[in-house]
């Protein structure tokens, strides 16, 4: 039911841009709401099946990190007024859960070196990042987007997609960073070492010292605009590669 909700609402919100109807726009909310309520309770129902919280697979992972962008994106859009980004977010979502049902789905109980309260913590944070990333990634590709097609009245909506990009990336690399906090903690407790360069790892600390750089770019004149919102796309393919990629490489996680 989520993901066909998800689907109806961005064809409705795509329908509001092109014949700029409010009551569509409203319609688009309405039915998002209806696909994240649906969305939590299967998490929910997942969590009470499982009798621990649904984080221990990718398959679970991955329908969390679905609701996380939904969630982020819905707080993003009510503070700083950018539905237009909508769909496009939400398709991102769709996809991510287009994904999620390719892979093994069954209950499994947990390993004993996940039966820990850092579980959570280190999964939720790490997913978190990821979802203002993506969010992030969206608005980067409309700046790019726009832009270039420099249609009359844009300037406005361009200033205000990249100063929302860089807060949001902000607070990407903060949850991000407590990730990789929280997983060296949780390495140290279970095998005994805070950092071993594992593929995951290693990964992770790679995408957070590109979007650093993004951040540190920001105050010089060379790489304000395009220059800086393509390197903001490159720290989003990291991403990618940090949490999908990298699951098919030998390692700790």
């Amino acid at each position: 039911m989520a993901f066909a909700s998800y689907l109806i609402s961005a064809v409705f919100h795509i329908m509001r841009l092109v014949f700029d109807r409010k009551s569509l726009g409203m319609i688009s909310t309405a039915v998002l709401g209806l696909g994240l309520l649906a969305h939590t309770i299967a998490i929910a129902v997942r969590w009470h099946m499982a009798t621990h919280p649904p984080l221990s697979s990718l398959y679970e992972s991955m329908i969390l990190f679905a609701w996380l962008i939904v969630v982020v994106y819905s707080v993003v859009e009510v503070i700083h007024q950018l539905s237009l980004m909508r769909p496009f977010v939400v398709l991102v979502a769709i996809l991510v859960l287009i994904y999620s049902y390719r892979l093994n789905s069954s209950i499994r109980p947990l390993m004993p070196a996940l039966q820990s309260h850092w579980l959570g913590i280190h999964v939720v944070t790490n997913l978190l990042g990821y979802a203002f990333f993506v969010v992030s990634f969206i608005f980067d590709i409309g700046y790019l987007v726009i832009r270039r097609g420099r249609a009359s009245g844009s300037s406005d909506l361009v200033l205000k997609l990249d100063a929302s990009s860089y807060r949001i990336i902000s607070l990407g690399i903060f949850f991000l960073a407590l990730g990789i906090i929280t997983g060296s903690v949780w390495a140290e407790q279970a095998w005994g070492s805070y950092w071993s360069w594992d593929p995951k790892e290693t990964w992770a600390l790679v995408t957070c010292l590109i979007y650093a750089v993004y951040l540190h770019l920001r105050v010089m004149p060379g790489w304000r605009g395009r220059r800086r919102a393509w390197l903001a796309v490159a720290g989003f393919l990291s991403v990618i590669f940090t949490y999908i990629g990298v699951s098919l490489l030998p390692g700790l996680h």
